[in-house]
């Protein structure tokens, strides 16, 4: 669904300015290219805050904190 919305807000811009469109359309997978690095360092840091919220919460669900609250 998004890539239609994409490919139709593209062939608007392409009726309303020529131009700005082809040009987006070139430099579209340079920005992807650039984009990349971020993408990656966000997983990362996502992956190490899941990290450290299992281990800051370990002694917690090791002593039944969960299971002394539900019942």
């Amino acid at each position: 669904m998004k890539a239609l919305v994409a490919l139709l807000l593209w062939c608007l811009l392409f009726v309303l300015c020529w131009p700005l469109a082809l040009l987006a359309l070139l430099l579209w997978p340079l920005v992807w290219l650039l984009s990349l690095p971020l993408r990656l360092a966000g997983i990362t840091l996502s992956a190490v805050f899941a990290f450290l919220r299992a281990l800051l919460w370990l002694p917690a669900r090791l002593l039944g904190g969960r299971a002394a609250a539900a019942g």
